[in-house]
């Protein structure tokens, strides 16, 4: 069986543009913005934005897509205006996903900035309880991406996801999105594999691997620890090519969409998209190629 792998793909011209552009290159999966991520306010969603999107996505036999939220919310900052701006720019998110036909919206913890770590934590537990507390009508979940850590940026522990899990009242629709570059970025070893188990094991203990509803796959610039977030094309990077080896022929993970975040440019070398080049790496990978 294939790995599920898919890329984040632009909206511009239309959603539906996305999920085509996937089916194009070959993908089984496609992550998308609700919205320009890079502002507060979104044009509403009309019906035949919709109803093209959930066709296309049909038509080219994609599983569920994934959305990502907004690079401006930030739901672990102590500033109560920013909180609940970002709060309300959340539950626009996944009213909006919802509305797609998007199941799960992948967010990044938040940033604690002038606040400590505990703190940060904290708000971020209340600030999804409320965001849930006004969307309890819909089934979305917020899946909490792992970071690298920059800055003051939370998530980048397994153990931080744990205790935002387990402080939140709807732990059911508070899932996980693992980021490869992140992962390794955070100083969690990816190979070989005693180290990439020893990984999974403490992923498992803190969250529980069943809570994974997506895989970011990606390369990383920068070397392992180094807390610095800079994806690179897939055995490019620090991480080579084996850690990738073994996640896609890790079983627990088959059912998982692994989405590409990588430059959307076209390979020199190839003269052809890098999301082509790196799918058919990634299918070499997983013994597919």
């Amino acid at each position: 069986m294939e790995p599920i792998l898919g890329a984040h793909l632009s909206i511009a011209g239309g959603y539906y543009k996305a999920a085509e552009a996937a089916g194009r290159i070959g993908f089984q999966a496609v992550q998308i913005f609700t919205k320009n991520n890079n502002q507060w306010a979104g044009k509403p969603l009309s019906e035949s934005d919709q109803e093209q999107f959930r066709a296309a996505v049909a038509a080219h036999g994609l599983v569920p897509p994934i959305a990502h939220n907004s690079y401006l919310i930030n739901l672990a900052t102590s500033d109560p205006v920013l909180r609940q701006k970002s709060i309300d720019a959340m539950v626009i998110e996944l009213e909006r996903a919802f509305r797609l036909g998007v199941p799960h919206v992948v967010a990044h913890p938040g940033c604690f900035v002038d606040g400590d770590e505990e703190t940060g934590l904290r708000l971020i537990a209340k600030s999804i309880d409320e965001v849930f507390d006004r969307t309890g009508e819909l089934p979305t979940t917020i899946a909490l991406e792992t970071t690298a850590g920059q800055g003051t940026s939370l998530g980048w522990r397994f153990e931080h996801l744990q205790a935002i899990i387990e402080r939140v009242a709807h732990p059911e629709r508070t899932t996980i999105c693992v980021d490869t570059c992140h992962v390794f970025a955070a100083g969690y070893a990816l190979a070989p594999k005693r180290k990439y188990m020893a990984t999974m094991r403490e992923l498992d203990r803190a969250v529980g691997i069943e809570r994974v509803v997506a895989v970011h796959i990606n390369d990383s610039k920068k070397p392992f620890g180094s807390r610095v977030d800079r994806h690179e094309h897939i055995g490019r990077g620090f991480l080579g090519d084996e850690p990738f080896r073994l996640l896609l022929q890790d079983r627990r993970f088959r059912n998982v969409p692994m989405i590409l975040e990588t430059p959307k440019t076209i390979n020199p070398e190839t003269k052809t998209e890098w999301d082509v080049v790196n799918r058919e790496r990634l299918l070499m990978l997983a013994g597919r190629k």
